[in-house]
């Protein structure tokens, strides 16, 4: 039995500055860098996602809705689609992009490089407990946390390192968090 940590779209585009900026991200890649440092052996295996768009199509809109549509970001090869300077990110083992052409919300739509499925990966590691940090709460968090529990994970949303964009919709990803019997702690930021 090992628990992993997964990062979920720490990236620039997600934090204030970006194109599609989540007030909180900052503070959110600097505290998970924190608690990277201070946890020791917490976490077996800490992996990551990555919002990697080249063209997704209807994802992207020049007059986004903010629900099924919305403002071009993380598009590869853009300083938008790296890392937050904020995130530390040498304890991470493998990184699962998600997107390249379509929407994609959850991790577990993501492969590494070499085709390796999130799912897979935790698997071929003894994984069966995940934590879930990252931006945002109540879209990608949301998404890779519900997933992580139907594939069988037990699974926890550190909500005190994740960033919701509005108040309702983040509510509503609470609510989907309990009915999954997904464990939580703490309170995400949320500024709307």
């Amino acid at each position: 039995m090992s628990r992993a940590l997964i990062i979920v779209d720490v990236q620039n585009d997600f934090c204030e500055g970006g194109s599609l900026p989540v007030t909180g991200g900052a503070a959110v890649a600097k505290g998970i860098s924190l608690v990277l440092d201070r946890a020791g052996d917490r976490w077996e295996h800490v992996v990551a996602t990555k919002d990697y768009h080249v063209d997704p199509g209807a994802h992207f809109s020049e007059h986004p809705d903010y629900v099924d549509t919305w403002p071009a970001h993380c598009l590869v090869g853009t300083t938008g689609s790296e890392f937050h300077p904020e995130l530390v990110t040498d304890r991470i083992e493998a990184i699962f992009h998600k997107g390249a052409h379509q929407a994609a919300y959850s991790g577990f739509e993501g492969k590494t490089e070499d085709g390796e499925t999130l799912a897979g990966w935790l698997r071929g590691r003894g994984v069966t407990e995940v934590e879930v940090v990252g931006i945002a709460t109540d879209h990608c968090v949301r998404a890779t946390a519900l997933d992580a529990a139907a594939e069988g994970f037990t699974t926890t949303v550190l909500l005190e390192l994740t960033a919701g964009v509005a108040r309702g919709t983040t509510d509503a990803a609470l609510e989907q968090f309990r009915a999954a019997s997904i464990a939580m702690t703490g309170k995400p930021v949320v500024d709307a």
